[in-house]
């Protein structure tokens, strides 16, 4: 079961070992005892459904040692959003934001989905799509936008016709909504 750990162990023993011994080679700073912010498979021994989405072909650099969990999510709590059973996080974009500051900046016109969260349309430990997408251009944006009034063979979005605009590529790709975060100057997410 994810978030439970496999060993049986509870408390800091559950991911820094035994402290046993620790105290049996006389303490000291990082003697017997595991860091898992210096290797990822302390956490991996209770999310191995985590660790399987490392090994998707998009993904953050965690399995390769160039980020650990840690640096996203804090393993001891705090005072901060938990989703259910998961590991406690900064509230929605505050853990993306450290790294992706272009992306989570304010604008003029917000991107209804940033405030949901980033997990909206991206997977962060890794995903089979690119830029981590949750799902496969144009799909991501029809989960919210698209309309398809039945018997007219189009696509809505709002009140314009996005049919043939869709044939082109994706809504960013084709030059349309090329800010998809947000942006300063158009309502229609464009620069």
């Amino acid at each position: 079961m994810e978030g439970v750990p496999a060993s049986g162990q509870s408390g800091c023993e559950s991911c820094h070992g035994p402290g046993s011994k620790h105290i049996e080679v006389g303490g000291g700073r990082g003697r017997f005892i595991v860091n898992p912010g210096k290797d990822p498979a302390a956490c991996f021994e209770c999310h191995a459904e985590t660790e399987a989405e490392f090994n998707l072909p998009q993904h953050h650099p965690v399995i390769e040692g160039h980020m650990n969990c840690m640096q996203c999510h804090d393993p001891h709590g705090g005072d901060i959003f938990k989703p259910a059973g998961g590991l406690a996080m900064a509230r929605h974009n505050e853990s993306c934001a450290q790294c992706h500051r272009e992306q989570t900046r304010p604008v003029v016109f917000e991107h209804e989905a940033m405030r949901e969260g980033c997990t909206v349309c991206h997977n962060p430990h890794g995903s089979i799509n690119r830029k981590m997408l949750v799902d496969a251009d144009p799909n991501l944006c029809f989960r919210c936008h698209a309309q398809n009034p039945v018997g007219t063979g189009k696509i809505y979005i709002g009140v314009v016709d996005h049919t043939a605009f869709l044939r082109q590529a994706t809504c960013w790709a084709s030059g349309c909504h090329t800010s998809v975060h947000g942006s300063n100057v158009d309502p229609f997410l464009r620069y």
